[in-house]
This record gives structure tokens, sequence and C-alpha cells, in this order.
């Protein structure tokens, strides 16, 4: 049984609140647990889907929720269940005869067929959609839970009653729905993730941190994160209700939550530093898609998000590049450098991280971007406008309200029958799979990433 929270964060899961959080300290005490490293990047798309198939994201080709599909300048795709090609955990479980239950794990929609059932991830377009297999699940979910709700509505907003009411009504629509399937369904695997702390994170970071730039003491919201911690450990409490004696219980993050002390406009940046030329001058802020871009005269470009991703302007393989093939690796780490020296807003120096590609994935798939870059350890994340009267620097976030950026580490718990009560085993992400496989006796197959935990978790 895997019971996924979106950004889970160990340092309060399993430190600071583990007295507040029952249900999950009782795992704890009877099994494993630790800080799960996530990938690089650390977002839920593409790292669940590296979780459930033991891949990097290099190996799946995907690099975030955008991807680019060519070399063109606008071709690009939304990493969909459809872009990826590796095997999971339920496909091998299948092939092994057994039945799994899939609830709402990113990177499921739309749900491919499996002997089981599976209900489509966050990025499901609507209720309208084909987002169950079977398809007749459709109604069954209608019969049970009323409205699904997939993610919450704009949760960056200001409106945050209404945020607090989304996630509730989600989070209790979620477990509802996984207590039902649990029920009326045979598994041998049951899988699901729930978002709500991820959109809590979001939502109500700087409200709950002392250390947080916009932190305002006393406010309304400031245990608003910890009560819903506490709600979401008594469901899984019910939820194990569901559990026999057999069933080894996983609580898994695809990566933590840290507070965001703010962005980099990394399109502006390349702008300034003349490696950058817009069509038109921007009027105010404005994305590259408002302004357009002078490929002819452009060097580089890059992407606003939980970190930056960087792309060159190659002659002969983007259609108008104007870098020379062979001044590729020059141009590379020269960028590379300049980046890594950005500061922050007072003009201090923050450890950003720029990588290669080919340094973090053997043979990356895909379109990967020319650089990776981690700005300030994550407290930093990239913005993507350009114009206006704000600097290199920002404390706004382009896509609307955000008081955390994600940390590298997730975290996981596991207990059950031969797991020990061995405590803290740090891990990585790609270890859960094969640990997964071994504990159901399926032959682990080859090419996997990580490796089975087990034998540091049994004693």
């Amino acid at each position: 049984m895997l019971i996924g929270l979106d950004c889970a964060e160990p340092s309060l899961v399993l430190e600071r609140w583990r007295d507040e959080l029952p249900t999950i300290s009782s795992l704890m005490d009877r099994g494993s647990w630790g800080r799960l490293t996530s990938v690089i990047p650390p977002i839920t798309v593409p790292a669940w889907s590296c979780m459930m198939s033991s891949k990097t994201p290099g190996d799946l080709g995907v690099y975030g929720f955008r991807n680019r599909s060519d070399h063109t300048y606008d071709g690009g795709f939304i990493a969909m269940s459809t872009a990826i090609k590796e095997p999971r955990l339920w496909d091998y479980v299948t092939r092994a005869g057994g039945s799994s239950i899939v609830l709402s794990v990113p990177g499921c929609y739309p749900p491919r067929p499996l002997n089981g059932v599976m209900v489509g991830c966050f990025l499901t377009p609507s209720l309208e959609s084909k987002y169950t297999y079977p398809a007749a699940l459709k109604d069954e979910i209608a019969d049970v839970v009323g409205e699904y709700l997939f993610d919450t509505k704009d949760f960056r907003t200001d409106d945050k009653e209404y945020l607090l009411r989304q996630v509730y009504e989600m989070t209790d629509k979620r477990f509802r729905l996984a207590e039902h399937l649990l029920q009326t369904k045979p598994w041998t695997l049951f899988a699901m993730v729930e978002m709500g702390p991820d959109r809590m994170h979001h939502g109500f970071w700087k409200y709950m941190d002392p250390e947080h730039r916009k932190h305002e003491p006393g406010n309304a919201y400031e245990g608003a994160i910890l009560d819903y911690h506490r709600h979401l450990d008594g469901l899984i409490g019910k939820l194990l209700e569901d559990a026999d004696e057999d069933t080894v219980v996983f609580v898994l993050s695809d990566h933590g939550a840290k507070r965001l002390d703010g962005g980099i406009r990394i399109n502006e940046w390349l702008r300034r530093e003349g490696l950058l030329t817009t069509l038109a001058g921007p009027n105010g802020v404005s994305s590259l898609r408002d302004v357009g871009v002078d490929w002819s005269r452009t060097t580089a470009w890059g992407e606003g998000g939980y970190y930056a991703r960087v792309f060159l302007n190659v002659a002969g393989r983007e259609p108008e590049g104007t870098i020379a093939p062979e001044d590729y690796d020059t141009v590379r780490d020269d960028l590379a450098r300049r980046i890594a020296e950005i500061p922050d807003d007072a003009g201090n120096p923050i450890p950003t991280a720029v990588y290669k590609p080919e340094d973090l994935y053997d043979d990356p798939q895909g379109i990967a971007p020319d650089l990776i870059v981690v700005f300030g350890d994550l407290y930093w994340r990239s913005v993507g406008t350009i114009g206006g009267d704000e600097g290199i620097q920002t404390l706004e976030n382009d896509t609307g309200p955000d008081d955390a950026n994600h940390a590298q580490d997730g975290l996981y718990v596991v207990a059950g029958p031969g797991i020990e009560a061995s405590g803290r085993h740090d891990a990585h992400l790609l270890d859960i799979a094969p640990t997964v496989l071994e504990l159901l006796g399926i032959d682990e197959p080859a090419g996997l990433r990580g490796r089975s935990l087990l034998s540091t978790v049994v004693g």
C-alpha cells in the first residue's frame, strides 16, 4: 500500500510534527523511515513517474510539466501518461498476474489498461474526460463522492478561505474514494497520491514560517498547514483499517518544501546581458510570447518554474541558430559560470547549481535543456518574465501568489511484515520501485536505477 503525499516535507512530518501525527508516528515506530532524496528536478512531474519506474528524468525524456518535443522554438508537450514509455510498478504487477488500484498518481492521465483500476491524476482536464480505467468506473466514482476533484482550482490565490475549502474537499473526496476502492476491488498493489500538502505549502508557508520574508506573526493562518497535516494523518489512519496484517504500508513524498525567498528573472537577465533579443520592447512586465523573440540575434532563452531550463540557439540544430556547433561547449560553459554568479536582491551570492544534462543522466532522452539551473538551493525559483520596473530579482511569482518552493528531499515511512523497527535510513526516490518489487516477489527487471532497501530496513 503506497500512500503518496505530494510535497510532504520531512523536517515537518518526520521531526517537528511527529508527535502531532499519531498514525504516521506509529508507522515510524514499527518500521523504517527517512529522507528520500528526489531526482533533479524535484517536481511532481516527473518525480512520481521516476519513483514508480526507478528511472531518471533523462531516461524518461521528461524534464518537467512542459517539455520541448523538437528543436523548433514552439514545439512542446505537457507530460501526460503518453509521454511515459517505461513500465511502472502496476505494469510489472499486471505482468506478474496481480491486480492494482492506482488513484491519482501523477502521470496517469489518460489512464492506460492494466489488471485493476486506474483514476486519472491532477492533469486531468475535467470530469468530462475519459479519466478512469475501466470507463464504467467513472459512474461509480460519481455515486461515491459526487463531483470528484482532481486538484484545487487556482491554488495560487489570495483568497485563502477559498483555498482551504478546496484543499479539504479534494482530500476528503480522494480518501473516501480510496476507501471505497480498497473495499470493493481486488488489489495486490494500491497506490494513491494526495496533492493537498503541495497546495497547502504553496498557499500558506509564509503564515507558518517566521523566517519567511513575508511572515506576519500572529496571523490567522499560522496553524493552517499543521491543522491540515493532523487531518490528513487521521484519514491515513482510517485508510489503514483496510490493510490486513500481511500488508506493507509506505507513506511517501516526491520532494519536500521550503520557504521561497524570491525569483530570478532568467530571461530578463539574458536580455540585459545581450544574449536574448526581442522583436518588440516590453510594455511593462511581459512574457516572451507577448513581445516575440528575434531568434537571429539571440544566443539563449529560458523558462520560469521551480528551476530554470536554459536552451541555447545552436546553428544547424535550431531553425535560426546563432551559435556555431564548434563553439557550443565554450558558450555553454561561460553561460553556466555567469548564471551561477547572479546574486540575490541585496547583492549577496546565492548557492546556485548549474547542471549539464549529460552530467546528471546517462544518455538523456528527448530534448533536454542545455542547462538545468537550481537557484539558491531552491530558496529561489526561476521567473520567465521580462521588462517592467523590477530588476533581475523579484519577490513576486509570475504565475500567482506562492509562498514555497520545492526542497530536494522528500520522505518515506515503511512498516509491515518483514520490516524491522530499524529507525532512520535515508534513501533515494529511485529505490522505492525495486523495494516494492522485492516485497511482491517479482523479479527485478534489468536497468532499474535504484536498489531495494530491504537489506537496510529488515535489520
